[in-house]
């Protein structure tokens, strides 16, 4: 086929591809986004999961010095550390800062200085722990689940 059938047929096929790959690129989009949300509440509900067992923790201890030791012991638990590496050992040093700050707005004392911000102890503690392992830190809560090879019994 020649002439203006044929370049119109061929203009619509220019445009139905167009369409196509506008399509896809929408949907390639779309699915980036839906991931970065994704990502973005499963670490929001970590945040809020681990700093409720935190305050909890917390929350009874007689003073600052056993507050701490209960905050890490509430974060060791949250991830499963039995063992201590350097890196484990570094990120329980800095999360004592959170474990103070959660107890210090839980009972703050009167003409004590003021409390530490909470919100921003545990920002701060994030951007620490992604600056030094390049990664963030609530990564760490990703549970793989193994799959068991089902055995028959004999």
């Amino acid at each position: 086929m020649t002439g203006p059938t044929q370049a119109f047929l061929d203009h619509l096929k220019a445009a139905a591809t167009s369409a196509h790959e506008a399509e896809n690129s929408l949907r390639k989009r779309m699915a980036e986004e839906i991931a970065r949300l994704e990502r973005q509440r499963a670490f929001a509900y970590r945040r809020l999961n681990l700093m409720n067992e935190v305050a909890k923790a917390v929350a009874s201890a007689e003073n600052e010095e056993a507050a701490v030791a209960r905050g890490l012991a509430v974060l060791r638990s949250e991830l499963g550390w039995t063992t201590e590496t350097e890196t484990r050992k570094a990120t329980l040093e800095r999360f004592e800062r959170v474990a103070r700050a959660t107890f210090a707005g839980l009972s703050p004392n009167e003409g004590a200085e003021t409390a530490p911000d909470l919100a921003d102890e545990l920002s701060g503690f994030e951007t620490w722990y992604e600056a030094t392992y390049g990664k963030p830190f609530w990564v760490l809560f990703d549970q793989e689940i193994q799959e068991i090879p089902l055995v028959e019994p004999s």
